[in-house]
């Protein structure tokens, strides 16, 4: 008895001695274990086997959408229920502009929310369906939105798409449904219909007040009314010039119901995009910051014109030195000379320079053009070394303004080569001439008159 008392004394001392030492006893592992000591997935996971089944195109989608980590956390917190669309219903059935808006970098948090809304933070097996053809639940899912289960005619459904393999995957930690089509929220589908339009965008120009020629000293007169989708009545060049009296009459939009642009809401909406897909936020400074040219630019597309932004990015714009900058002038000039005149995609001015080799096109800094040509299956603008290539296509089209990210910034010909001629010329030294006195410079002009100077060395 006593020896064994002292057996079970010595068990418990080492087990306590082992917890102080924080030496974790070594225990066969369950099955239904979901995570791993290291707080990582284990290879018996549903996100595993998402990865691994044939619902290849939706694990794609994951992927690109950033969400590994996310199903991570709440594969270790409880159990998943995913329904998982066919491979054919993401592949061709899906609308190709409404796949093309769910991939664009803008349109991150509509993806994500589009794939958090087929996943519920349950275990729901083909059995938990309601029996019930008439009677439904209600699940929420990750994306704070509901599903509800039915069985309408003994056929399973999950927000009216029909379950065509149920109990697809099984695991531990979850379950995979597959299902006949893509399940879309109402708030992505908003945020689908709702993209940069016109129409959307479109607001009624802002009135001031009336005014006054000052060489008559009188009312001016508004301009004729205009027919809507009619060109503004001056030049954008003439637009810029400074003075009331030069400003153009405001141009039909689209929409509203005295049909004028919202030029300054544009412009704002494609700052903000420069600012939200990243690397372009030394652009954006200068035009709001540095210069007012971003007024400038909301005026200008108010009128009706419209604009193609050379936007060059972070790492260009970063090499341009303190003394390009500090000019009086010189950020608006360096500006202008990115800001064509036209409204330009990418595959406009691919084939543009594919069809003609080398396309020079209008900037609003005259006189100067910028020259676009093909280079690496891509849009070169500029010669030499101050030349930049079309890195970043389309990062923002409305109809009115292009915005078109470039690797470099560009400027004018001429200032290039006069850069290059002043870096080549070196200042050339100068060779004293040996100095002569009064008396010689005298005798030698005595002797130039009877032709003997050239006898003598010195007068040489």
């Amino acid at each position: 008895m006593d020896f064994r008392i002292c057996g079970v004394s010595k068990l418990l001392f080492v087990y306590y001695l082992c917890l102080f030492a924080g030496i974790c006893l070594a225990l066969p592992e369950s099955s239904n274990t979901r995570t791993s000591g290291t707080g990582q997935i284990s290879s018996n996971s549903v996100l595993v086997a998402l990865l691994d089944s044939h619902y290849t195109e939706l694990a794609e989608l994951v992927e690109k959408a950033m969400l590994l980590q996310t199903l991570e956390e709440t594969v270790g917190k409880h159990n998943i229920t995913i329904f998982a669309p066919r491979n054919d219903a993401l592949e061709r059935d899906l609308d190709p502009e409404f796949k093309r808006f769910l991939l664009e970098p803008g349109n991150l948090k509509s993806l994500q929310k589009l794939l958090m809304f087929h996943v519920i933070p349950t275990r729901i097996r083909s059995e938990h369906w309601p029996s019930d053809s008439d009677s439904t639940r209600k699940h929420q899912t990750l994306s704070n939105d509901h599903l509800r289960l039915a069985r309408p005619g003994g056929e399973r459904t999950v927000d009216r798409a029909r379950v065509i393999h149920p109990d697809s995957v099984t695991r531990p930690d979850g379950v995979i449904h597959g299902i006949e089509r893509l399940l879309i929220p109402q708030s992505v589908q908003d945020d689908f219909n709702n993209r940069r339009s016109l129409r959307s965008i479109s607001a009624v120009k802002p009135e001031g007040a009336p005014e006054v020629d000052p060489r008559t000293h009188r009312l001016k007169k508004p301009a004729p009314p205009a027919k809507p989708g009619s060109p503004p009545v001056l030049p954008i060049y003439d637009a810029l010039a400074p003075g009331p009296s030069l400003a153009p009459a405001p141009a039909p939009g689209p929409g509203g119901p005295h049909h004028h642009f919202n030029g300054e809401a544009q412009v704002k909406d494609f700052i903000q995009t420069l600012l939200h897909y990243g690397g372009y936020n030394e652009m954006a400074d200068i035009l709001v910051n540095l210069t007012s040219l971003a007024t400038e630019m909301g005026r200008l597309v108010s009128e009706g014109y419209v604009l193609t932004v050379l936007a060059p990015n972070d790492e260009a714009m970063a090499k341009l030195t303190t003394d390009q900058l500090s000019e009086p002038g010189a950020p608006e000039q360096i500006m202008y000379y990115h800001l064509i005149p036209e409204y330009q995609t990418e595959e406009s001015m691919y084939n543009a320079v594919r069809r003609f080799g080398k396309v020079k096109y209008d900037t609003l800094r005259l006189p100067n053009k910028v020259l676009a040509q093909e280079a690496d299956g891509s849009v070169k603008f500029g010669q030499g070394d101050g030349s930049a290539y079309l890195f970043d296509p389309d990062i923002y089209t409305d109809g009115r303004i292009s915005v078109q990210g470039i690797d470099g910034v560009l400027f004018p010909l001429e200032e290039l080569e006069l850069k290059a001629a002043v870096k080549t010329s070196q200042p050339t030294k100068a060779v004293a001439k040996p100095r002569r006195g009064k008396l010689m410079e005298v005798a030698c002009r005595m002797l130039g008159t009877f032709g003997q100077d050239s006898r003598f060395i010195t007068c040489q």
